[in-house]
């Protein structure tokens, strides 16, 4: 626990908590954009529209694991930060200001493929999204690994200054991703599951120890 700003105490436990629900919350939200496009009239037409709604269980399905792999390294990064200071909490929040918005281009990106009109233009607009967040995601752990100012003893500064590096590579594949998406929404799509399957290992540096 430390003071914060005026001197009010915060503990990571708190900060952790918050994010939890934020990211909980956002990747639930995620299932309340697939919707019917219209009342089925019979068994058959219910079937054919079901099968129609196949973009908007792909973008589910992509996005809900994206969200949930940002909250796995959250939760690993938090497990090496100790102290918590006014510009951690800005630079967290903005990390879940954008986790908070995802579900709209998620939305907007399986509409646009439905329709078969506007894709590229939703799949940039849906990869700026992940670049941004990625950026405030290594943000955080910049600040808070700088100088191992924030962090504890479980970690060393070469294990930190490995796991800037692995993490710093994610904004980047993003905008690859989102740089794809210009010529084929599908295929952006799919280099998002390559990085998914990527990043759910576990990154951090193993210990002498290990």
């Amino acid at each position: 626990m430390t003071d914060i700003g005026g001197g009010t105490a915060m503990s990571t436990g708190r900060v952790e908590a918050f994010s939890d629900g934020v990211f909980a919350i956002a990747i639930t939200l995620l299932v309340l954009e697939i919707r019917l496009p219209e009342e089925p009239r019979s068994h058959a037409h219910l079937w054919e529209a079901l099968w129609g709604l196949w973009p908007s269980y792909l973008a589910y399905v992509v996005t809900f694991l994206l969200i949930g792999m940002i909250w796995m390294n959250h939760h690993r990064m938090f497990n090496h930060i100790r102290r918590v200071d006014g510009m951690l909490l800005a630079l967290n929040l903005l990390l879940l200001m954008d986790v908070a918005f995802l579900p709209f281009p998620t939305h907007v990106l399986a509409e646009a493929i439905t329709a078969g009109e506007g894709a590229s233009a939703a799949a940039v607009f849906y990869g700026a999204i992940l670049v941004i967040g990625g950026l405030f995601f290594n943000g955080l752990w910049w600040y808070a690994s700088s100088r191992h100012r924030h962090l504890g003893d479980g970690i060393t500064p070469a294990e930190a200054r490995a796991l800037r590096i692995r993490w710093g590579v994610g904004p980047l594949l993003y905008l690859v991703a989102t740089a794809v998406g210009v010529f084929s929404a599908i295929a952006s799509l799919c280099l998002y599951v390559f990085l998914l399957a990527f990043y759910f290992f576990d990154m951090r540096p193993r210990t002498s120890g290990a």
